[in-house]
């Protein structure tokens, strides 16, 4: 017996340093991933509070490779010393702001409404336009994501100018609607195709109707799917700078047209863009950790059936 003990041991303690080293390969990769993906937010962060000379020579370590300022947030009169005065860049900021928010939520919030019920019945009922059936349908919606925006400018221009929407929350919330639908009907008919048809079945048999059924059995089971488009949906039209600065001049411009005006003939204005950016990602960033548990049980969803 001793002998055998004797001779499992080294085999015992190699599997066990096996097991140890791949799983430092393991958290080591994702520790370097995590850096990488983690760094553009802090160097905007830290940016921000840095003076010129700072940002030209690349000094990253704040307290270390430099002492850390409002300049930044002055200019935007979001810092301590001027956010009790009245400043007029500073009621910029906040009507950019608030454009963002109303345009990103409301279209958000309209392709999941709408996307949802699409979704639903590509997933549970059977269509026939022409030569299209309910898998080509899918694709047709999928595939106005590779159509380039630009390609859409001029005729957008003339519609909206026809319409009286340049320059109009509205015309933004419509327009955002329409290019994140196609996603949220995707991420959408997988939640429901994970969802077991004998459900409804069985509501129907209980007297529901379809749309009874629909929201009171199948709504609350896909509901972090929802919430995970809609997470999606309102990250995309957040940032969506192109259609935001060819279809609006003055009133409802959003805050990435705001960003980008800090470029000029004389340069770039490093620490009010950086401030800007902080200012306009600190919502999303709020939004992913609360809404975290929803998002990874939406995207996963739909992968295990």
């Amino acid at each position: 017996m001793a002998e055998q003990i004797f001779h499992d041991h080294p085999t015992d303690h190699g599997h066990t340093a096996k097991w140890y080293a791949s799983r430092i390969a393991i958290y080591g990769i994702l520790i370097f991933w995590t850096i990488v993906c983690l760094f553009p937010i802090y160097w905007t962060i830290t940016t921000s509070f840095k003076l010129a000379p700072n940002v030209m020579q690349g000094h990253m370590v704040p307290f270390v490779d430099f002492e850390p300022a409002w300049k930044g947030w002055e200019s935007l009169g979001l810092s301590p010393r001027l956010i009790g005065q009245e400043s007029t860049v500073r009621e910029e900021f906040m009507k950019r702001f608030t454009n963002s928010a109303i345009t990103s939520v409301s279209a958000s919030l309209l392709a999941v409404i709408l996307g949802t019920t699409a979704a639903y019945g590509l997933s549970r009922f059977r269509y026939k336009f022409g030569f299209m059936r309910n898998p080509d349908i899918s694709f047709f919606f999928l595939s106005q994501l590779i159509l380039p925006p630009v390609v859409l400018a001029l005729p957008f221009l003339v519609l909206y100018r026809s319409l009286d929407l340049l320059d109009t929350r509205i015309g933004l919330i419509l327009l955002y609607t329409l290019t994140v639908l196609p996603i949220v009907i995707w991420i959408m008919r997988d939640q429901f195709q994970s969802i077991p048809v004998e459900l409804e079945e069985a509501a129907l048999v209980d007297g529901l109707s379809i749309w009874g059924a629909f929201l009171t059995i199948v709504l609350p089971i896909a509901l972090p799917g929802m919430v995970a488009a809609f997470i999606l949906s309102l990250v995309l039209t957040w940032n969506e700078y192109f259609f935001a600065a060819l279809l609006t001049s003055t009133d409802a411009k959003t805050l990435p047209v705001m960003v980008a005006s800090q470029t000029g003939s004389q340069g770039i204005n490093w620490w009010a863009m950086a401030a800007l950016s902080t200012a306009a990602i600190l919502p999303l960033i709020v939004i992913g950790v609360v809404l975290e548990r929803y998002i990874i049980k939406g995207m996963a969803a739909g992968a295990v059936k």
